[in-house]
């Protein structure tokens, strides 16, 4: 039997606001008696996010057009024994042998 993957806990666990705080918060930015909330993008270079939506949208099968058949199966070998550890795979994530 084998045996299933560990899952790995979240890195830091995000808290929502329920409605009414979430409300709150609204009114209290609206009003100016407190800080707006800042925003997620600011810093990031607009070309480069850009260009990182569309690499995004490409994905792998672009990737795979480019590989020849030994890389596919060589790459999937290593996705396989990343994801369920089958041993005798090529060297994806240190495997000792």
């Amino acid at each position: 039997m084998a045996k299933s993957p560990k899952k790995k806990p979240a890195a830091k666990p995000k808290t929502k606001l329920d409605l009414n705080q979430l409300a709150a918060r609204i009114v209290a930015e609206a009003t100016g008696a407190a800080e707006k909330t800042p925003d997620r993008d600011v810093g990031k270079d607009p070309s480069a996010v850009a260009r990182g939506a569309v690499g995004g949208l490409k994905g792998g099968k672009a990737r795979a057009k480019s590989m020849t058949k030994k890389q596919r199966t060589a790459s999937a070998k290593k996705a396989s024994a990343a994801r369920w550890g089958k041993e005798g795979a090529s060297d994806a994530h240190g495997s000792e042998s």
